[in-house]
């Protein structure tokens, strides 16, 4: 093994982790939260045409790769005139996907409050959207917080498909250097220990924060 090589891209690679793979993982997450909220209240919905539009884009995202989601966007889309930049193509098709996926997740933690948590807003003159919003949300959230947490811990990993579009971040760093260098399994293994570190402190941080809300159970 080349010691030498393995520390001088070392830093680099931490450079694409921080400055690329961890900032778009946030951002992608973020957007994909609020949006899986807002297809989960669809999916909830009594209007059967706004419980099928949630319905259909759950599908969609859950049945196709999110590789092949990915490229619709930035290579497909210029084809219709609509032409993204890659990295605003990376955050957009992993919002949706994380929406997709984190939607069935809040779904199903909002479904998991009892039905007296709802009768009991009611009784006290809260409107539908205050008790969700006062009484079962925060309950919700604390359910959902596990499933969650392994969904952004994917998405670190997802991060790496960036590479194929060309955003540089932990994964592209690698490629670029095992391509002057010729040193794939070493540069390939590398990158795959970062992403270790990066995962097994999120795991941490995961055990934690569930630690923190079972005192309040």
């Amino acid at each position: 093994m080349d010691v030498q090589l393995f520390a001088d891209s070392w830093w680099p690679m931490w450079g694409g982790a921080v400055l690329g793979t961890i900032p778009l993982a946030l951002i992608s997450f973020a957007i994909g939260l609020v949006l899986a909220l807002g297809v989960a209240l669809l999916r909830l919905s009594t209007h059967r045409v706004l419980r099928g539009i949630g319905r259909v884009y759950v599908s969609i995202i859950r049945g196709t790769p999110l590789l092949v989601q990915l490229f619709v966007i930035f290579y497909g889309l210029p084809t219709i005139g609509v032409t993204i930049d890659p990295w605003p193509s990376a955050v957009v098709a992993f919002s949706l996907n994380v929406g997709g996926y984190a939607a069935e997740v809040i779904r199903a933690a909002i479904l998991s409050v009892p039905k007296g948590q709802w009768e009991a807003g009611y009784v006290v003159g809260m409107s539908h959207a205050r008790t969700l919003r006062r009484v079962i949300l925060p309950q919700a959230a604390r359910v959902s917080v596990p499933p969650l947490s392994n969904t952004f811990i994917s998405l670190v990993k997802d991060t790496s498909l960036a590479s194929l579009i060309l955003v540089t971040e932990l994964f592209r760093k690698a490629q670029e250097v095992a391509s002057f260098t010729s040193e794939f399994l070493l540069l390939y293994t590398e990158a795959a220990i970062i992403y270790w570190i990066i995962c097994t402190v999120l795991s941490f941080g995961q055990d934690r924060i569930e630690k923190k809300l079972e005192q309040y159970v």
